[in-house]
């Protein structure tokens, strides 16, 4: 591994990054979040080679790491672009999904940290997640994504009315944000991942 943070493993899982092969099993994680879950506002469940494109499009600049327990992937987190302009060059969204059956034992949060890591020595600044919120919650969606969030310092900066629609039922959007570094008159470019 080229970057220059440590990646955690602990005695019932490790964190490494995602290789391509991992495709499709990182896929079958979000299967369960597009077809069964408001999670995700995809509809359909993308073929394996539309999922391998949108990989290799992140590992082109940003980290995307996995957590393994005994060869099986129990979840995973990336970054990708904010926005995609140049300005927006220090600032990443950050995204996360678990095996369903592997929430609450740590995996997320040592994901994040490692995720977070990457992407400070790379130089950016600001994290910013993007999260379904239902009112009320239902059986589609919780507020657990944004509670896990609040839980590793994000807040909440904004919120969309109504702007989902799943299942039946709309869905209002939040964006959370997380400060990782300082933000100097003069700033170094960001430096993609692993180089």
């Amino acid at each position: 591994m080229t970057a220059r943070h440590t990646v955690p493993e602990t005695n019932t899982f490790r964190i490494r990054p995602a290789r391509r092969e991992d495709a499709g099993a990182i896929l079958d994680i979000y299967a369960h979040y597009v077809l069964h879950t408001a999670v995700s506002y995809e509809y359909e469940v993308p073929s394996l080679p539309e999922f391998q494109a949108r990989m290799d499009r992140t590992l082109e600049k940003y980290p995307y790491f996995v957590a393994v327990r005994d060869g099986t992937i129990l979840g995973y987190a990336y970054a990708g672009p904010f926005v995609g302009r140049a300005a927006y060059d220090w600032s990443a969204e950050v995204t996360i999904y678990l095996a369903p059956d592997k929430r609450r034992q740590g995996i997320g949060r040592a994901l994040y940290e490692t995720l977070e890591a990457a992407l400070a020595d790379m130089g950016i600044r600001n994290l910013y997640a993007c999260i379904g919120w239902p009112e009320p919650e239902d059986e589609y969606l919780t507020r657990d994504s944004a509670a896990f969030h609040a839980r590793l310092g994000y807040v909440t900066v904004g919120t969309f009315r109504k702007c989902g629609r799943k299942f039946g039922r709309w869905y209002d959007m939040i964006w959370m944000e997380k400060l990782i570094g300082p933000h100097p008159a003069e700033q170094a470019p960001v430096r993609p991942y692993g180089r």
